[in-house]
């Protein structure tokens, strides 16, 4: 097959964009321009995973090490005349006192660029300014990278005012950027559903999907332009956890329609696009009728009273509209429990010793990488090529700014293994792991941008010292982070790691699981277990982290023990920090979503509470999941 069927899919999300608001004015002084919402991203990529700290996406020049073409808009001014340039970016490598500043990058004001180059300074987000330029009405902005080593651009501001200085960070820029672009607005309304899916990965996709085929109602909102989470071809973990098992055969039809068992692993290309077939996965959400899905829209407020969820907003990634979606019951399927952190649900967090994130990646004999092939939203045929074979030396620059490398015996080089096979197998696996000690949600970034200098200080270490792989390429890698621990949301039963030991017996017991009790930290022969800047990790093994499987885990830990219609499902569900490490697989998520599709039909016909479910109608539950969920009709 010679088509990218991932770029279909964002072909798919681009004809649902709304019409993106692309600047705004304030009293013909200040002109804000979002970058996510550039009529063409070009090569750049819109990030959105840490918009709740910063206040909204940005564009990330992810080219690997070859600079990514142009991001360009049109704006219309409102009046030609003088203005200060500032734009919001950073210096990526900064934290690191790392030098080199990769991120580099230029803006072009109807083809001119600015006299200064961006993302060199900086390890925090700010304004960098520019001294007067003389603009017309109308002005076409462009961003032009210069290096393809993820340089970032949040916004641009145009002041006539020249002596107008924004403002940073906290409430002030956040009440500059509602203000200008009109987020301090009431939000579209959306509708009223049953069921609101916040999060489109495994758990909240068959979630979904299942709720729409038992007669409800139901929105999936997804912050990213695909569904999958980690099994997406964004992230590319294969999904694993077994599904319909005795007692419940019928328990998990849905996820094997979604993720046939052990197809990713048998495909001739596991780690490419098509393995993770995002566009089958979107079909499954829209062949539903009962089901409305926003790809490209991220939950940020709720409003909740009384221990009870009234609705939640959702501002597209893109051109920042927001909508308002109002429900009787709400699934929090986002992984890192954003919902039940914003209406106040019980959770704990462990603020370090935890798992870590995943930024996977590979390398390939080819004479282009995925981030050169971009897809076009008016094309007929967005993409039609394969990969080619390089028969020539494909060079890569030297990395000062990466970690180094050089005197590592790192997994990849010289043999050496850390887990399974040596060689290519080595490099971006799963066990290239950071974070451990990291805020999972402050250091988000921080985070990601660490295994992003790992990688290309290992590349660079074996390109240019080692002379290994003349003739490959970086051939791709994850912006998005793959990661394995956040917020765990408390229900009224906690299921811990003995739980799984014991084979503890719940009358309540809803899905299987199958995975080991697998907690990950900083590899002994790399790191000390405290340290912050482990990026290779370990797994537990040995008997007391096995268990005779699948082992059925209570009904009891998908809803919330004080807000009262709120279900999850995935890895944030309710758990103790070991107890995670057999639920936290996709597949075992996906069954949950099952159950709490199954859970919410029976709170809709008997007008009552998920918890509602366990104490009165818990026969009626085991009887939908010894039916399982129809086939779609």
């Amino acid at each position: 097959m010679s088509v990218l069927r991932a770029c279909a899919v964002v072909l798919l999300a681009c004809l649902m964009l709304d019409s993106p608001p692309i600047v705004a004015a304030d009293n013909d002084q200040l002109v804000l321009i979002e970058t996510e919402s550039f009529d063409e991203a070009g090569g750049w990529v819109v990030d959105q995973q840490f918009m709740d700290q910063m206040g909204s996406p940005y564009l990330l020049a992810h080219g690997l090490g070859e600079p990514v073409a142009d991001a360009v808009t049109e704006v219309t001014l409102p009046a030609a005349g003088s203005y200060r340039v500032w734009v919001r970016t950073r210096d990526w490598v900064a934290p690191w006192n790392a030098p080199g500043a990769p991120g580099r990058f230029e803006i072009l004001l109807d083809n001119q660029p600015v006299d200064t180059v961006f993302g060199t300074e900086g390890a925090a987000w700010h304004w960098q300014g520019v001294g007067r330029v003389q603009l017309n009405d109308t002005v076409e902005v462009r961003l032009h990278d210069l290096a393809g080593f993820d340089g970032r651009c949040d916004a641009i501001l145009l002041s006539a005012d020249l002596d107008f200085v924004p403002p940073d960070d906290g409430d002030a820029l956040r009440q500059l950027r509602s203000r200008l672009l009109g987020w301090d607005q009431e939000p579209v309304d959306a509708g009223t559903y049953d069921l609101v899916v916040v999060g489109g990965g495994f758990a909240g996709s068959c979630a979904a999907i299942a709720a729409a085929r038992l007669d409800l109602s139901v929105a999936l909102i997804q912050d990213r332009p695909v569904l999958g989470g980690n099994g997406s071809s964004e992230v590319r973990v294969w999904p694993e956890g077994e599904s319909r098992v005795e007692p419940y055969p019928e328990v998990g039809r849905v996820v094997d329609e979604l993720s046939p068992s052990a197809s990713i692993k048998l495909h001739p290309d596991p780690k490419g696009p098509l393995a993770f077939d995002d566009r089958h996965k979107t079909q499954l959400a829209m062949a539903e009728s009962n089901l409305d899905l926003f790809l490209q829209h991220r939950v940020n407020a709720a409003e909740h009273d009384n221990n009870h969820i009234v609705s939640v907003t959702a501002q597209h990634t893109r051109s920042g509209q927001r909508k308002r979606f109002t429900a009787r019951w709400f699934l929090d399927s986002t992984g890192d429990g954003v919902l039940g952190a914003l209406v106040g649900a019980d959770y704990e967090y462990a603020a370090q010793g935890h798992m870590g994130t995943t930024n996977l990646w590979s390398i390939g004999e080819t004479t282009a990488n995925e981030h050169q092939i971009r897809c076009l939203c008016d094309d007929d045929d967005p993409l039609s090529i394969n990969f080619v074979a390089s028969k020539a030396a494909q060079p890569f620059p030297r990395c000062p700014w990466a970690v180094d490398m050089s005197q590592i015996a790192f997994p990849g080089r010289d043999g050496k293994t850390a887990f399974g096979a040596p060689g290519i197998n080595q490099l971006g696996n799963w066990f290239w792991e950071s974070g451990f000690n990291k805020d999972i949600i402050k250091d988000g970034e921080w985070i990601r941008d660490l295994n992003l200098r790992a990688m290309f200080g290992a590349w660079d270490t074996l390109k240019n010292i080692d002379g290994k792989y003349p003739n490959h390429r970086l051939k791709w890698a994850a912006f998005i982070g793959g990661k394995r621990e956040s917020r765990r949301l408390m229900g009224d039963v906690v299921l811990t790691a003995n739980d799984f030991r014991n084979k503890t017996v719940f009358d309540d017991a809803a899905f299987p699981c199958s995975w080991h009790i697998d907690i990950h930290s900083p590899h002994p022969e790399y790191f000390e277990s405290d340290s912050g800047d482990a990026y290779f990790s370990t797994f537990t093994r040995g008997k007391e982290f096995r268990y005779q499987g699948p082992y059925w885990a209570p009904y009891r830990c998908l809803y919330s023990r004080n807000i009262d219609n709120l279900f999850m499902a995935g890895r944030d569900i309710s758990v103790s920090q070991t107890g995670l490490g057999p639920v936290r697989v996709m597949r075992t998520g996906g069954v949950m979503g099952e159950i709490v599709a199954m859970a919410t039909s029976i709170c809709k016909a008997h007008d009552c509470t998920p918890r509602d479910v366990y104490q009165s109608h818990l026969h009626e539950l085991k009887q939908r999941m010894t039916q399982g969920i129809p086939a779609h009709d």
